[in-house]
């Protein structure tokens, strides 16, 4: 059944004449997590104080709200839990697996991955030594290089930049024919895509939650840990609360039970009292059919696009089967342009060195917006009006 996205549309906070095609960075306001975050202030931690990790559930929320999210990426419940950053989910991930393949070195990744990845392999394989290394290739040469000496393939599904999609299913499947495991970064996938960690085998994954998840600034990460790993997978990060007993205060470390033993400090409560008000936009939905309509606002987005500003190359695939739910173009003008067109209203990304990043969710985005949002972008290419002193001065975030 598909959902009614007139009524998801109205569960979001969104800025009078703002065209928001930004939620492929940091999904805006959903209106239910103002008054669930101030209850969660008021209600638990201002009346229960530190009773509330008991009375009000709070010591559960990591492993709770791992399981919703698990139900939109295709994992069995148990298997996703939350806590701290994508970045140090991915350093748990790469440690575990190459704990799991001692006899192989190599990390394999592509060029076109998020940028922090790459660092946290490079760092892992530095603090290792012994001839561990990140291997990178062009995403289009991943399956060919994926040989006996791979320890573990760390792969973002969708492509930050591009909005390119690897084959899950596939690269995953080559892995594990070479010997090797899979590790996949979720960030532009989780809520964007119809994910199926169990279905297509994968290892590891782990991913963001205030992208396509909505759930605001900084908001926790999240990791899943194929259940044939759980028990021999050790995290490298062995916290307290991945501990078997954490309130034993036992001074060495015992891992916890499966999912748990990755769960590393304090869980960041106000955070995933909002995440959690997010997730009720999903109830009843699910993400292939987001995709679906994601896709299609695309294909239109794209025409539109091509169609008045030819002096922009589209550098998404046209290919359903290739591509997440992000559109990008290419200019080397590309921070003015979109400078630009925040200017006017619509607000989209952009990414070094030329990429104009425009995020389709419809979970609040639909035919009217787009439509506006090409003939404004449209007006600014023919008009130059990007070509302005104070559109070309780089902020901090871009």
């Amino acid at each position: 059944m598909n959902p009614d996205f007139a009524v998801t549309r109205k569960m979001f906070e969104l800025p009078e004449g703002v065209i928001y095609l930004d939620g492929n960075s940091l999904g805006p306001l959903p209106k239910a997590a103002m008054a669930r975050v101030a209850a969660t202030m008021q209600d638990e931690w201002g009346q229960m104080l530190i009773t509330a990790w008991n009375r009000a559930g709070w010591m559960d929320q990591p492993r709770v709200l791992g399981d919703r999210i698990g139900r939109l990426v295709g994992a069995a419940p148990g298997t996703v839990v939350l806590g701290d950053t994508l970045s140090i989910k991915v350093w748990q991930a790469l440690a575990a697996a190459l704990a799991l393949r001692p006899e192989r070195r190599v990390i394999l990744s592509d060029t076109g991955n998020f940028p922090s990845d790459l660092y946290m392999a490079q760092g892992l394989a530095r603090l290792l030594g012994d001839g561990y290394r990140l291997v990178t290739v062009a995403p289009e040469d991943v399956a060919g290089a994926i040989d006996e000496t791979v320890a573990v393939t760390m792969l973002t599904e969708v492509d930050y930049r591009t909005g390119r999609r690897h084959d899950m299913a596939a690269l995953t499947a080559l892995a594990h024919e070479k010997g090797a495991l899979a590790f996949w970064d979720l960030a532009h996938s989780a809520g964007a895509v119809a994910v199926d960690l169990a279905g297509s085998g994968a290892d590891f994954a782990a991913g963001c939650t205030y992208k396509f998840l909505n759930s605001g600034p900084g908001g926790p990460a999240f990791i899943y840990v194929a259940p044939k790993h759980a028990q021999m997978a050790l995290p490298a990060l062995s916290g307290w609360l991945g501990h078997e007993a954490p309130f034993a205060f036992d001074p060495d470390y015992r891992p916890g039970h499966g999912i748990d033993r990755m769960r590393v400090g304090t869980p960041a409560i106000l955070q995933m009292a909002a995440l959690s008000a997010a997730l009720d936009v999903w109830e009843g939905v699910e993400p292939a059919a987001v995709h679906a309509k994601a896709l299609e606002l695309g294909d239109r987005f794209i025409d539109g696009v091509l169609a008045g500003c030819p002096m922009l190359q589209l550098a998404t695939p046209r290919d359903h089967g290739a591509r997440g739910s992000q559109v990008s173009f290419r200019h080397p003008e590309g921070y003015a342009i979109m400078q630009a067109l925040i200017a006017r209203g619509v607000i989209g990304d952009f990414r070094a060195p030329d990429i104009l990043r425009f995020g389709i969710t419809p979970l609040y985005i639909g035919v009217n917006e787009i439509d506006q949002a090409v003939a404004i972008l449209t007006e600014v290419m023919r008009g130059r009006l990007w070509d302005r002193p104070e559109y070309k001065v780089r902020a901090a975030v871009t």
